[in-house]
């Protein structure tokens, strides 16, 4: 999944595709890299970014949109809570929300997603992003996770998404500390329990920094993807399409043995 983050505070390429034409420009060219999936952002949820109003994240999204349509073969994702954005990027071409809140921030948004019978990303997060990482406390981190998806899973349906439709996303970095961010990637297998594909957004995350350095990013950045394939990931969220396409098709080859070719 090739992120595209159409906003000036994103922490890594905020403000680098604010102007509609770069942000087509570089869709097509996350497509042309081996995206199988593009999803876009309009609103920053890095650590303490505040929250902005839905006419503000969709006049970054919709013009963006409106350019895509009829020129990108791959599913578009916008990564939104919120129902009013949802129901109106699904009529402007979107498949998917990418929900970092679980539904717990805007209680019409499942039932937009049911009515639309769009793909949802369902993920955890502890708190909004402006106190997400303010003491985050666990006592088992995982099974934690596990047990808020599971629930959610249910809650979801029970509103009227159909189950094949969700994937879910153990919130790498949303209100985790480096301790915490280890024991996911740690008992990612844990997570075969929901039943659903389960998405990784590990790409550039602080905790990744932290442990192998900021440079080279993309070897650090790979090694965890690799990990968390090892494990039952099925997507990876990520803004260096080319390496994870590379990557993924190394690991393809490896599983396939003699029949790589």
């Amino acid at each position: 999944m090739g992120v595209l983050n159409v906003t000036p505070d994103s922490f890594s390429d905020g403000g680098q595709y604010l102007d509609p034409e770069a942000a087509l420009d570089r869709a097509l060219e996350l497509e042309a890299q081996g995206a199988d999936l593009l999803d876009i952002g309009g609103e920053s949820t890095r650590p303490g970014a505040e929250l902005i109003s839905a006419e503000v994240e969709l006049s970054r999204i919709l013009p963006v949109l409106r350019r895509l349509q009829g020129r990108l073969k791959i599913p578009l994702s916008v990564d939104t809570w919120k129902s009013s954005v949802a129901t109106t990027t699904l009529k402007e071409g979107a498949e998917i929300i990418n929900d970092i809140s679980a539904g717990r921030w805007d209680p019409l948004l499942w039932q937009t997603i049911a009515q639309h019978r769009a793909g949802y990303v369902l993920m955890h997060a502890l708190d909004q992003p402006a106190t997400m990482q303010k003491k985050p406390t666990y006592i088992d981190t995982s099974s934690e996770v596990v047990d808020f998806l599971s629930k959610f899973l249910a809650r979801a349906e029970e509103n009227g998404l159909a189950l094949e439709s969700i994937i879910c996303d153990p919130g790498f970095g949303f209100g985790k500390t480096l301790t915490h961010n280890l024991e996911l990637l740690r008992d990612l297998e844990a997570f075969r329990v929901l039943r659903r594909p389960i998405l990784v957004g590990l790409s550039r995350k602080s905790f990744i920094k932290l442990i192998g350095g900021s440079e080279p990013l993309e070897i650090s950045n790979e090694l965890a993807h690799i990990w968390a394939a090892a494990r039952g990931a099925a997507i990876w969220r990520v803004h260096d399409v080319p390496a994870a396409w590379r990557t993924a098709r190394l690991a393809g080859a490896f599983g396939r043995g003699a029949n790589a070719t």
